[in-house]
Parts: structure tokens; sequence; C-alpha cells
């Protein structure tokens, strides 16, 4: 045995998750293996800075149309949190102003600080920014829950038949902020991160 020969570099296949040794395509499925995702910062940040512009119209158009005695009311996410509290639903108004403020902005923050250090190799630490990532992942999983605040929010002000309330356009807005954000945490390869220490002990 030669204990001079190089260790074989191993790859994960994006396609079937098979790690092997780093070749032209994956033996199991046939797709091409890559070091690293193929442009996953520079998609990962794109698919970010979508969800960030639509965060705006998100918040500042109307999310729900209430239609009282003939009248039309229009409320945005934060017109309507504050109803939900004026009306005494503080455990909804809380749900509500958590899960369409508070995580939508927390997961665009986090992935933006991420990709920053990525992109500008800023000294932060790489182990606390890879548990930050698979925090936004989890919540990702359960981002369709934003979704149904919409639900609720329509729910609890439809309380007769003189007082009925619709989605507005904000809500289209509202759910692409949700996949767009998404796609951004699934297209983002965290070694990168990683890579970043290896180069700094390298040097």
């Amino acid at each position: 045995m030669n204990n001079n020969s190089e260790s074989p570099q191993l790859v994960l296949c994006n396609a079937c998750r098979l790690t092997t040794e780093l070749a032209e395509c994956c033996p199991r499925c046939g797709s091409r293996l890559h070091q690293r995702k193929p442009y996953s910062l520079q998609i990962s940040a794109a698919l970010l800075l979508t969800a960030l512009f639509l965060l705006f119209p998100a918040n500042a158009l109307p999310i729900t149309q209430t239609v009282n005695q003939g009248g039309n009311a229009y409320d945005t996410i934060l017109s309507g949190i504050g109803f939900l509290f004026r009306s005494g639903m503080h455990g909804i108004g809380l749900i509500v102003f958590v899960a369409s403020i508070l995580v939508p902005v927390g997961k665009i923050i986090g992935l933006g600080v991420i990709l920053a250090t990525i992109a500008l190799r800023l000294p932060l630490s790489k182990r606390q920014l890879t548990t930050a990532f698979h925090i936004i992942e989890f919540i990702g999983r359960w981002s369709m829950l934003d979704l149904f605040v919409i639900a609720i929010m329509v729910s609890v002000i439809n309380i007769g038949q003189l007082l009925f309330a619709l989605p507005a356009p904000a809500a289209t807005y509202f759910a692409l902020v949700i996949l767009f954000t998404q796609l951004a945490a699934q297209q983002l390869d965290t070694r990168l991160l990683w890579d970043l220490e290896k180069d700094k002990n390298e040097q």
C-alpha cells in the first residue's frame, strides 16, 4: 500500500444524493458531478433579491378586502394586525405578526448575511451561520403555514352576512415572497462557507 497516495476526492451527487468519487458523471443516475452546485451563490442571491423586492408590495398593498353593508374596506398586513389587536384577538394578532412579518423578514436577513459572508469573505463564525441556515431551512418547511395566516384573517373577520372578507392583491405577493425565499435557501450550497475556512487555514 502506498502511504503517499492521495485519498480519492469525494463529491455528492445533487440529483440522487450519492456520495462517490469525483468523476464526470454519477455512476448511479448519470447526472453531471460538481464539487459545488454550479452558480449556487449567484442563483440564490437573485432569488433572494426577488423575494426582497416582492416584500414591499406584499406589505404596502391591501391583503384583505372587507365588505360591510355594501361598502368596501381594504387592510394591509400591518393594519390587519392592528385590527386584530383592537378587536381583542391578541393571540391571533401575535400569530399573524410573527408569521407575516418576523418570519419572512428574518429569513431574508439571515440568508442575506450568509450570502454576503460568502461573497465578501466576511470574518463571521461559519459554524453559527451554518446553524442559522439550518434554522431557516427548518422554518422553510413550514412556510406554507404563512399562507394560512391569510385564511385566519379572513375567517375571523367573516362574522356574518353583513361583514365578510376576501383576499386582496398583496396575498399573491406574499405567497411569492415565501416561494422565492424558500427557493433561495434550496439553491445555496453552504459548503461554500467552509471553503472560506479552508482557504483561511491554507494561507
